[in-house]
This record gives structure tokens, sequence and C-alpha cells, in this order.
């Protein structure tokens, strides 16, 4: 199966958007030229994420400058009615082409609290389960109503002038739901209810295998799950390169940032003194940021390009989660999504600062070697490049390169 490479469209952004003099100021004339960007360049769609902006109005001002990426959109369960989502899911759907797609975030202890959900761990399951399937239901054009635990909807009186449904949904019978869930309750839910179950990054073998324990309690209801998960990355036409930004990076990263993201990841009960791991590289790693100072680049490789290094969305030192970073030159990056893929993953949600310049680096180097899913031709930036790797900086690679750009 190819593989679907997806983009962020959000903000921050900048060099290195998690240090305040690393990020910019940035606003909708730069969210538009990120979606042009995103669209033209190829990619199969972008992520919205929840933060800054609601991602319906973000999702409807782009609609103008883009053909035909997908825009994930991010949105916590309750926050708006079902129904009035499925009106709003509609209008977007009908209006984009059918290029919506919904992240379902299911939300923490510490965030739901601050949207007005106090809800236990193993019931805010439950409850986003209803959510999705009332929304479903109501989408689909089923106006019989909804009798859930959580969610209740009466039945829709019946209008003097019928809509055409076809008219109002002709492009998709229903948003396709992407989503995440570790736990039990939250894997169940996700066997029931997903389209595309998304994971943070890991090393390809441990992420293959926890799709598979996934896909099983999916097929336990009758269902076959697609898997995708969330990268950073760093691509470059060398190793060298790539990794001589990797340590720019963490040269502009402060030692702050580093304790404060180890702290997030810290087991209940730990703290930032006490806290050991039985990794001897991790535990290292610590020792170093409590000693006041970051160590190179490269000690923060897990497993071959595989990096837990800086980035806006956490320094993972503690353990591969959603800031871990594929790191390399184009034919070794390639290579490792390839293995992601060999272990299940097919879709890809990447992002690199700044947003825009690494957007056009992975579409330049990357999407030539890569075998995409996107439901459309793909435009190729360098031709030359699909045929003739290894580039610059692998000697071997040079006489067949120069001959052919003389050509």
């Amino acid at each position: 199966m190819a593989v679907k490479i997806l983009w962020y469209l959000t903000a921050p952004d900048g060099p290195v958007p998690w240090e305040a003099d690393g990020r910019w100021n940035t606003g909708f004339e730069h969210l538009q030229q990120l979606a042009s960007t995103i669209d033209k360049l190829g990619f199969y769609g972008a992520l919205l994420a929840t933060g800054q902006d609601e991602v319906h109005t973000l999702t409807a001002s782009m609609l103008a400058t883009t053909k035909r990426m997908k825009f994930v959109a991010a949105v916590h369960p309750g926050l708006i009615a079902p129904a009035k989502l499925a009106q709003i899911a509609q209008t977007i759907d009908r209006f984009s082409g059918g290029r919506l797609i919904y992240n379902v975030i299911n939300g923490n202890d510490s965030v739901l609290p601050s949207l007005g959900f106090h809800i236990k761990h193993d019931e805010r399951y439950q409850f986003s389960y209803e959510y999705w399937d009332a929304f479903s239901k109501v989408y689909a054009g089923d106006s019989s109503g909804y009798d859930g635990k959580y969610i209740k909807i009466a039945p829709k009186p019946s209008p003097l002038v019928t809509p055409n449904r076809g008219q109002l949904s002709q492009h998709l019978p229903s948003i396709p739901l992407w989503g995440a869930g570790t736990s039990a309750p939250g894997v169940e839910q996700a066997a029931k209810l997903l389209d595309v179950y998304l994971s943070f990054a890991d090393k390809p073998p441990a992420l293959g295998e926890k799709f598979k324990r996934v896909g099983a309690e999916a097929e336990k209801h009758g269902r076959k799950l697609t898997f995708g998960t969330r990268l950073q990355i760093i691509v470059r036409e060398t190793e060298e390169e790539a990794w001589e930004y990797a340590q720019y990076l963490v040269d502009r990263t402060s030692v702050q940032y580093a304790k404060d993201c180890i702290i997030r990841q810290l087991p209940p009960g730990e703290t930032f003194e006490t806290f050991k791991s039985d990794n001897p590289q991790v535990q290292k790693n610590i020792e170093a940021v409590r000693a006041g100072y970051l160590p190179k680049a490269k000690d923060y490789e897990i497993y071959p390009n595989v990096w837990t290094g800086p980035a806006l969305h956490g320094f993972n030192i503690v353990a591969p989660l959603s800031g871990t970073t594929l790191v390399g030159s184009a034919k070794n990056v390639a290579a490792r999504i390839k293995e992601f893929e060999a272990n299940g993953t097919h879709a890809f949600i990447l992002s690199g600062w700044p947003l825009i310049e690494e957007a056009h680096r992975v579409a330049d180097l990357l999407f030539p070697l890569l075998d995409l899913d996107h439901g459309f031709e793909v435009p190729l930036l360098s031709p030359v490049r699909r045929s003739s790797y290894p580039l610059r900086g692998d000697r071997t690679g040079d006489a067949e390169v120069n001959q052919q750009e003389a050509a």
C-alpha cells in the first residue's frame, strides 16, 4: 500500500518556534501562504490542531486558496452540539468538494477541565463514542434522533420542503474520523469508531506491534482500520547536512525547555530530581540536563534516523512522543518511512520549521522517492532526482548526477 504524506497548517511558526527568539509573528496571510504551498506541492492534506485558531473558521477561510488538499480538523467532542457540528461539516464538505476530515481529540485530565468538561478518564471515551456516533448519523441524514447515556437528540420534524440529501452531501457518505487512544478504553473506542488510527511515533517495529494490537480489537467489531503517525522531520540531501541542522536546533534550545519537557513526561509520583530511566542513554541525557547543559544532537537518536531532540511538540528525552523526528538524507528518510510502512503505517502527518521552507524540502527531496497515495498526480519539482540518487555528498553518485544535469 502506498503512503499519504500530510503537513501542518498551524501557528506558531519560525525556525525554532518553541523558543521565544525563534518564533515569528504570523497572521492570516501567512496561513494562506502556507495552505497554498501545501496544496500546490501535492501534500495529501494538513493537520489543523486545536489551540490558537478555531479549526472550522480556519478551514473555511482557506478553501478559496486551495483546490485538493484535505483539512484534518482536530475537534474535542462536546464543544459543539453534534447536530450543529454535522451542519458545519456538511457545509464545508459541500463547498470544499469533500475535503474535510475530523481528528477526534478525546483530551486528557489537564486539558478537559479547562474546556469545561469534568469527565473521568474511562467515561470520556464512552461520551466521545456517543458524540461521534450521533454526529455521523445526523450527518448522513438520519433524523430519527439519538438516545444515548450522554447524547440525546429528539427526532427532527419533517421540513416543509425536503432538502436534496445527495446535493448536501454529494462527496462523502460521512466525514472520515481519524484519532488515537492508547489506554484500554481508548483502544476500544478507536476500534469501534475510527477510520484511521493515529499514534505518536516510536521505533518502527514498536509502532507496528501497537498497530497490530489495535487492529485485532477492530476485527472483533468487524472493522478494519488504516494506521498513521505524527512525526517532525529534518530532511536534507546528505546525512551530514541533516544532522548539522539537528545540532543547530539543539544549540538554539534552552535547558529550561528540555527540563520542562522531561517533567511533562514523568510517571505519576516521580520528580525531575528523582526519576531514573532504565535506558542508560536516556539517563545520561537526563543527568546532563540536571547539570545544566544539553547533550549533542546524536545522543537523542533512538533508532536509525529516529530522533527525540527538540521540537515544537516536545523534547522527548524520556521516551518518544509527539516531538519524535525523522532526521537524515532523503534516501535514508525514505527508507525509514518505507520501514514504518512495512510495519503498518500508511499516513504520515509531518512538520518541520519553518513550515513553508521545510514543506518545499520534503516535496523536492522526499516525494520522488516514495509511492504516494494522494488521489491525484503529485508534481515533481526536480524530476532528475527521481532516478538519480545518491546526491552530492555521496561521491559514488556524483558522476551520474553531473551527467544527467549536463544533459
